[in-house]
């Protein structure tokens, strides 16, 4: 039987621990709490369900860069197999692992931050109705096409 792949998003807790196998092989182990929410129609809230324990170990150049890129407090994205469930803990062998944009921002070697992204993200702005009495085109009382207006405000 092949072993059960899971996708678990959870925060990370504690810090990531990296070893050599006897080869040079890294290997690192981290945790990963998951807390399901449940939708209580009675209070019309989301409420927080028992938290679930991933152990996950990670090998090769996946655990070397989980070791740079991990901290404790991170959201993440884990994709594994479970290998094993005991003590009240889900233990995972991580396939694939990425950091969740939903709280912050990741920036990779080849996209670091320019001048730019100090700057907040703000909302499109939505244009401003016109000062000028609108003109009519075709039909009387027939409202000008954006072009129109567009054309109308940039050549005479």
């Amino acid at each position: 039987m092949a072993p059960s792949v899971t996708h678990v998003t959870g925060i990370v807790a504690g810090d990531v621990e990296v070893r050599f196998t006897q080869d040079g092989t890294a290997v690192c182990r981290f945790r990963v709490t998951e807390t399901p929410t449940q939708w209580d129609a009675a209070t019309q809230r989301w409420r927080d369900l028992e938290p679930i324990p991933y152990i996950c170990t990670a090998w090769r150049t996946l655990a070397r860069n989980t070791t740079e890129s991990l901290v404790d407090g991170v959201s993440v994205l884990v994709k594994g197999r479970i290998t094993a469930i005991k003590d009240d803990s889900i233990y995972l062998s991580v396939d694939d692992l990425g950091i969740s944009l939903r709280r912050r921002i990741a920036y990779t070697e080849t996209s670091l931050p320019g001048p730019l992204a100090t700057r907040p993200v703000a909302p499109p702005l939505v244009p401003q109705p016109a000062t000028a009495p609108r003109q009519t085109t075709g039909r009387a009382g027939s409202p000008t096409t954006w072009w129109e207006e567009k054309r109308a405000s940039h050549w005479p």
